[in-house]
């Protein structure tokens, strides 16, 4: 049986803010997700997103957001992307000092009765977010240093996903894989093959002539 892939369109390859929405609004009915890349210049070098832009693609699209904090205090602006709408709210594992902490954010996400997603940057082993994974309904896995869109895909990533996959199925999680960074035609195959389901588009989607061919290629592999 084929499984289902979705696809999370990312606007960071939009460099200009007033076309952001723009962008979405033309993906509506084609993509899966809007994927919102929020950098705060702290936890990575570049600055690029608020909640007032999350809002302002919320009231304009249908698509569900996809929100990714890539911030240094992730748990000081949950609030506001929850009340800008939305759908996904994904916490960098790394952001929490006090680990302690990445339940309380998990609970403030839920009980806005939106999905909580955990991401976990290249250089960080997947045992470091076990004992959280009950927790979660995303795990993200990022495939390029954070910060920069059209990196290349680091292949090491590949066995992260099989450890998430093998982890799901041993202890009957339900969270789904989503992978962010890199991610293209030649290499879709083998991350769903992996066990991905969600796969993050930035250049792949945002340079194609045939936007939602681009898509397809990416969802039916």
């Amino acid at each position: 049986m084929k499984k289902d892939v979705y696809i999370s369109v990312s606007t960071d390859p939009v460099q200009e803010r007033q076309k952001v929405v723009e962008y979405a609004k033309n993906l509506q009915g084609i993509a899966d997700f809007i994927h919102c890349d929020v950098k705060d210049g702290i936890f990575v070098s570049s600055k690029n997103f608020d909640a007032d832009l999350a809002s302002n693609i919320n009231a304009n699209c249908l698509t569900m957001l996809d929100v990714h904090l890539m911030c240094k205090e992730p748990y000081k602006m949950i609030d506001s992307y929850l009340k800008s709408g939305a759908n996904i709210v994904t916490i960098h594992y790394e952001a929490f000092a006090d680990k302690n902490q990445i339940i309380s954010a998990v609970n403030k996400i839920k009980f806005a009765n939106a999905l909580c997603g955990i991401a976990i940057r290249p250089e960080t082993e997947v045992k470091h977010i076990k004992m959280f994974l009950y927790a979660f309904d995303v795990v993200l896995v990022l495939g390029v240093e954070p910060g920069a869109s059209g990196q290349k895909f680091i292949p090491q990533t590949l066995e992260k996903i099989k450890q998430l996959d093998a982890l799901r199925k041993e202890n009957d999680y339900n969270y789904k894989i989503e992978v962010d960074g890199g991610v293209c035609e030649e290499n879709a195959e083998e991350i769903i093959n992996a066990g991905g389901d969600i796969l993050v588009s930035g250049n792949f989607v945002f340079k194609a002539e045939d936007r939602e061919e681009a898509i397809n290629k990416l969802k039916n592999k």
